[in-house]
Protein backbone atom coordinates (compact mmCIF):
# COMPACT_ATOMS: atom_id res chain seq x y z
CA UNK A 1 0.00 0.00 0.00
CA UNK A 2 1.41 3.63 -0.84
CA UNK A 3 2.06 6.11 1.22
CA UNK A 4 -0.64 8.26 -0.11
CA UNK A 5 -3.20 5.34 0.42
CA UNK A 6 -2.61 5.37 3.73
CA UNK A 7 -2.53 9.17 4.60
CA UNK A 8 -6.35 9.46 2.97
CA UNK A 9 -7.68 6.28 5.10
CA UNK A 10 -5.88 8.48 8.33
CA UNK A 11 -7.41 11.50 7.31
CA UNK A 12 -10.62 10.13 6.47
CA UNK A 13 -10.76 8.18 9.70
CA UNK A 14 -9.75 11.30 11.87
CA UNK A 15 -12.79 12.72 9.74
CA UNK A 16 -15.21 10.50 11.36
CA UNK A 17 -13.94 10.20 14.57
CA UNK A 18 -14.59 14.26 14.57
CA UNK A 19 -18.01 13.80 13.00
CA UNK A 20 -18.70 11.18 15.88
CA UNK A 21 -18.05 13.36 18.26
CA UNK A 22 -19.87 16.63 17.21
CA UNK A 23 -23.23 14.58 16.17
CA UNK A 24 -22.85 12.74 20.12
CA UNK A 25 -22.73 16.51 21.39
CA UNK A 26 -25.47 17.68 19.01
CA UNK A 27 -27.81 14.76 20.47
CA UNK A 28 -27.04 14.73 24.47
CA UNK A 29 -28.94 17.34 26.00
CA UNK A 30 -27.10 20.14 28.09
CA UNK A 31 -27.16 19.76 31.39
CA UNK A 32 -29.52 22.72 32.83
CA UNK A 33 -27.35 25.44 35.00
CA UNK A 34 -27.35 24.94 38.93
CA UNK A 35 -30.30 26.67 40.69
CA UNK A 36 -30.13 28.41 43.80
CA UNK A 37 -31.29 27.48 46.84
CA UNK A 38 -34.40 29.37 47.88
CA UNK A 39 -33.45 31.55 51.14
CA UNK A 40 -34.51 29.44 54.32
CA UNK A 41 -38.27 31.16 55.60
CA UNK A 42 -37.92 32.14 59.12
CA UNK A 43 -40.25 30.49 61.15
CA UNK A 44 -41.70 30.96 64.93
CA UNK A 45 -42.73 28.19 67.46
CA UNK A 46 -46.16 29.28 67.53
CA UNK A 47 -48.34 27.16 70.57
CA UNK A 48 -50.96 25.23 69.06
CA UNK A 49 -53.95 23.00 69.81
CA UNK A 50 -52.58 19.21 70.34
CA UNK A 51 -55.89 17.46 69.44
CA UNK A 52 -59.47 18.51 69.14
CA UNK A 53 -60.92 20.24 71.75
CA UNK A 54 -64.84 20.86 72.49
CA UNK A 55 -66.26 23.67 74.50
CA UNK A 56 -66.12 23.05 78.09
CA UNK A 57 -62.80 20.73 78.01
CA UNK A 58 -60.53 22.07 80.86
CA UNK A 59 -56.80 22.41 79.09
CA UNK A 60 -53.99 20.33 80.59
CA UNK A 61 -50.44 21.00 79.20
CA UNK A 62 -50.82 17.19 77.33
CA UNK A 63 -53.85 19.50 75.45
CA UNK A 64 -50.94 21.85 74.20
CA UNK A 65 -47.95 21.55 71.74
CA UNK A 66 -45.27 24.07 69.86
CA UNK A 67 -45.48 24.41 66.16
CA UNK A 68 -43.04 25.74 63.35
CA UNK A 69 -45.32 28.63 61.67
CA UNK A 70 -43.96 31.22 59.15
CA UNK A 71 -43.30 34.24 60.63
CA UNK A 72 -44.64 36.00 57.73
CA UNK A 73 -47.77 33.89 58.97
CA UNK A 74 -48.16 35.28 63.07
CA UNK A 75 -50.71 37.31 64.08
CA UNK A 76 -50.75 39.20 66.87
CA UNK A 77 -53.11 37.11 68.81
CA UNK A 78 -50.97 33.89 68.33
CA UNK A 79 -48.40 33.35 71.61
CA UNK A 80 -44.94 32.01 70.96
CA UNK A 81 -42.20 30.83 72.82
CA UNK A 82 -40.28 33.95 72.82
CA UNK A 83 -37.90 33.29 70.34
CA UNK A 84 -36.85 36.07 67.86
CA UNK A 85 -36.23 34.96 64.48
CA UNK A 86 -34.94 36.81 61.68
CA UNK A 87 -38.03 38.98 60.61
CA UNK A 88 -38.33 39.25 56.94
CA UNK A 89 -37.98 42.90 55.75
CA UNK A 90 -41.33 42.96 54.37
CA UNK A 91 -43.59 42.44 57.23
CA UNK A 92 -44.55 45.70 58.57
CA UNK A 93 -43.13 47.08 61.95
CA UNK A 94 -46.08 47.59 63.52
CA UNK A 95 -46.80 43.55 62.86
CA UNK A 96 -43.16 43.43 64.19
CA UNK A 97 -43.99 45.14 67.17
CA UNK A 98 -47.14 43.74 68.41
CA UNK A 99 -45.66 40.00 67.95
CA UNK A 100 -42.80 40.73 69.94
CA UNK A 101 -44.71 42.30 72.79
CA UNK A 102 -47.29 39.26 72.99
CA UNK A 103 -44.75 37.04 72.84
CA UNK A 104 -42.64 39.47 75.48
CA UNK A 105 -45.88 39.21 77.53
CA UNK A 106 -46.88 35.65 77.75
CA UNK A 107 -42.89 34.51 78.80
CA UNK A 108 -42.98 37.15 81.50
CA UNK A 109 -45.91 35.68 82.97
CA UNK A 110 -44.12 32.40 82.92
CA UNK A 111 -44.36 29.05 80.66
CA UNK A 112 -46.78 30.08 78.26
CA UNK A 113 -48.32 25.85 78.12
CA UNK A 114 -48.17 26.60 82.61
CA UNK A 115 -50.22 29.94 81.85
CA UNK A 116 -53.02 27.85 80.24
CA UNK A 117 -52.98 25.07 82.46
CA UNK A 118 -56.95 24.75 83.78
CA UNK A 119 -58.35 27.67 81.35
CA UNK A 120 -61.72 26.06 79.89
CA UNK A 121 -62.45 26.04 76.07
CA UNK A 122 -65.07 28.78 75.50
CA UNK A 123 -65.04 28.23 71.52
CA UNK A 124 -63.86 24.70 69.84
CA UNK A 125 -60.43 24.32 68.23
CA UNK A 126 -59.38 21.73 66.12
CA UNK A 127 -55.86 20.34 66.06
CA UNK A 128 -52.85 22.47 65.35
CA UNK A 129 -54.90 25.49 65.50
CA UNK A 130 -53.02 28.38 67.27
CA UNK A 131 -54.17 28.79 71.06
CA UNK A 132 -55.54 32.19 71.11
CA UNK A 133 -56.96 34.04 74.62
CA UNK A 134 -60.63 34.92 72.74
CA UNK A 135 -60.75 31.13 72.35
CA UNK A 136 -60.32 30.63 76.73
CA UNK A 137 -61.61 31.78 79.44
CA UNK A 138 -58.93 30.80 82.43
CA UNK A 139 -59.98 30.76 86.41
CA UNK A 140 -60.62 34.48 87.44
CA UNK A 141 -61.84 36.05 84.25
CA UNK A 142 -65.42 37.14 83.42
CA UNK A 143 -67.60 34.19 82.01
CA UNK A 144 -65.10 31.34 83.42
CA UNK A 145 -68.21 29.98 85.42
CA UNK A 146 -70.34 29.90 82.49
CA UNK A 147 -68.06 28.00 80.63
CA UNK A 148 -67.91 25.56 83.11
CA UNK A 149 -71.46 24.87 83.95
CA UNK A 150 -72.64 22.22 81.61
CA UNK A 151 -75.79 22.33 79.27
CA UNK A 152 -78.74 22.07 80.97
CA UNK A 153 -77.37 22.99 84.08
CA UNK A 154 -77.36 25.96 86.41
CA UNK A 155 -75.38 27.00 89.29
CA UNK A 156 -76.30 27.88 92.40
CA UNK A 157 -74.85 28.85 95.49
CA UNK A 158 -76.00 27.69 99.26
CA UNK A 159 -74.58 28.77 102.55
CA UNK A 160 -72.96 26.25 104.21
CA UNK A 161 -70.27 25.70 107.40
CA UNK A 162 -68.00 22.78 108.56
CA UNK A 163 -71.15 21.25 110.35
CA UNK A 164 -73.25 21.22 107.12
CA UNK A 165 -70.16 20.42 104.70
CA UNK A 166 -68.65 17.46 105.79
CA UNK A 167 -66.77 19.09 108.50
CA UNK A 168 -64.64 21.06 105.15
CA UNK A 169 -63.90 17.89 103.37
CA UNK A 170 -65.62 18.82 100.45
CA UNK A 171 -64.09 19.65 97.26
CA UNK A 172 -64.86 21.41 94.14
CA UNK A 173 -65.49 18.58 91.81
CA UNK A 174 -66.78 16.51 94.35
CA UNK A 175 -70.26 15.13 94.51
CA UNK A 176 -72.84 15.87 97.20
CA UNK A 177 -76.27 15.06 97.71
CA UNK A 178 -78.22 18.20 99.36
CA UNK A 179 -80.52 17.18 102.49
CA UNK A 180 -83.27 19.79 104.55
CA UNK A 181 -84.35 19.51 107.76
CA UNK A 182 -87.26 21.84 108.39
CA UNK A 183 -89.21 21.66 111.53
CA UNK A 184 -93.20 21.80 111.15
CA UNK A 185 -96.04 22.85 112.61
CA UNK A 186 -96.45 21.13 115.15
CA UNK A 187 -94.08 20.94 118.41
CA UNK A 188 -90.84 19.17 118.70
CA UNK A 189 -91.69 18.13 114.71
CA UNK A 190 -88.82 18.03 112.32
CA UNK A 191 -89.06 16.52 108.97
CA UNK A 192 -85.71 15.46 106.79
CA UNK A 193 -85.79 14.77 103.37
CA UNK A 194 -83.20 14.73 100.41
CA UNK A 195 -83.70 17.91 98.22
CA UNK A 196 -80.83 16.59 95.18
CA UNK A 197 -78.75 13.61 94.60
CA UNK A 198 -75.43 13.33 93.03
CA UNK A 199 -74.47 17.29 92.23
CA UNK A 200 -71.62 17.98 91.49
CA UNK A 201 -69.43 21.34 93.84
CA UNK A 202 -68.52 23.99 91.31
CA UNK A 203 -66.76 25.92 93.51
CA UNK A 204 -65.98 26.32 97.78
CA UNK A 205 -66.34 30.47 97.84
CA UNK A 206 -64.41 31.89 95.29
CA UNK A 207 -62.12 28.16 95.03
CA UNK A 208 -62.59 26.08 92.06
CA UNK A 209 -59.79 24.23 92.22
CA UNK A 210 -58.31 23.26 96.07
CA UNK A 211 -54.79 24.45 96.62
CA UNK A 212 -52.27 21.51 96.15
CA UNK A 213 -52.51 18.79 98.51
CA UNK A 214 -55.82 20.23 100.26
CA UNK A 215 -57.76 17.80 101.76
CA UNK A 216 -60.15 20.45 103.32
CA UNK A 217 -61.75 24.18 102.09
CA UNK A 218 -63.50 25.86 104.83
CA UNK A 219 -65.93 28.22 103.11
CA UNK A 220 -69.14 29.80 103.59
CA UNK A 221 -70.80 29.39 100.37
CA UNK A 222 -71.01 26.36 97.89
CA UNK A 223 -71.59 26.51 94.12
CA UNK A 224 -73.50 23.57 93.14
CA UNK A 225 -74.38 22.47 89.72
CA UNK A 226 -77.96 21.84 89.32
CA UNK A 227 -80.23 21.28 86.45
CA UNK A 228 -82.50 23.95 85.35
CA UNK A 229 -85.70 22.06 85.94
CA UNK A 230 -84.45 21.81 89.57
CA UNK A 231 -83.14 25.00 90.91
CA UNK A 232 -86.84 26.02 92.05
CA UNK A 233 -86.36 23.28 94.37
CA UNK A 234 -83.46 24.49 95.70
CA UNK A 235 -84.77 27.85 96.07
CA UNK A 236 -87.71 26.73 97.97
CA UNK A 237 -85.40 25.28 100.19
CA UNK A 238 -82.89 27.61 101.05
CA UNK A 239 -86.34 29.68 101.86
CA UNK A 240 -87.30 26.68 104.01
CA UNK A 241 -84.31 26.23 106.07
CA UNK A 242 -81.22 24.78 106.65
CA UNK A 243 -79.38 22.60 103.83
CA UNK A 244 -76.64 20.20 104.42
CA UNK A 245 -73.63 18.47 101.93
CA UNK A 246 -73.60 14.81 102.12
CA UNK A 247 -70.51 13.67 100.57
CA UNK A 248 -70.90 11.33 97.95
CA UNK A 249 -68.00 8.02 97.68
CA UNK A 250 -66.31 8.04 94.36
CA UNK A 251 -67.83 4.48 93.58
CA UNK A 252 -71.33 6.24 93.98
CA UNK A 253 -71.09 9.28 91.84
CA UNK A 254 -72.37 7.38 88.59
CA UNK A 255 -75.77 8.49 87.10
CA UNK A 256 -77.36 12.22 86.63
CA UNK A 257 -78.11 14.63 89.42
CA UNK A 258 -81.88 14.61 90.09
CA UNK A 259 -84.53 15.40 92.77
CA UNK A 260 -84.05 13.08 95.78
CA UNK A 261 -87.58 12.23 95.75
CA UNK A 262 -87.31 10.49 91.90
CA UNK A 263 -83.88 8.26 92.95
CA UNK A 264 -84.48 4.63 92.62
CA UNK A 265 -82.90 3.75 95.84
CA UNK A 266 -84.48 6.81 97.76
CA UNK A 267 -87.65 6.22 99.55
CA UNK A 268 -90.45 7.94 98.33
CA UNK A 269 -91.88 9.68 101.22
CA UNK A 270 -90.14 11.81 104.27
CA UNK A 271 -88.64 10.99 107.79
CA UNK A 272 -90.59 12.62 110.88
CA UNK A 273 -88.57 13.16 114.11
CA UNK A 274 -90.75 13.27 116.66
CA UNK A 275 -90.40 12.96 120.65
CA UNK A 276 -87.46 10.62 119.72
CA UNK A 277 -89.13 8.67 117.48
CA UNK A 278 -88.62 8.31 113.46
CA UNK A 279 -91.32 7.59 110.98
CA UNK A 280 -92.10 7.43 107.63
CA UNK A 281 -94.51 9.59 105.73
CA UNK A 282 -95.66 9.68 102.19
CA UNK A 283 -95.00 12.81 99.65
CA UNK A 284 -98.21 14.47 99.37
Amino acid sequence: MSGIRIAILAVAAIAAIGLALLVRNMVTPKAPPPVAAAPARPVAQVLVAKRDLAVGVRLTPADLTWQAWPVEGLNASFVTDGSAPALPAVMPDKAVQKVARAANDMVAAGSPIQAFDGAIVREAMVAGEPIVARKVVRAGQSGFMAVVVQPGMRAMAIPINTETAAGGFILPGDRVDVLQSRQTGEARTYVTETLMRNVRVLAIDQKIDPEKDAKSIVGAVATLEIPAADVEVMARGRAQGEMQLALRSYADIGGAPGRGGHAATSSQGVRVFRAGQVSEVARP
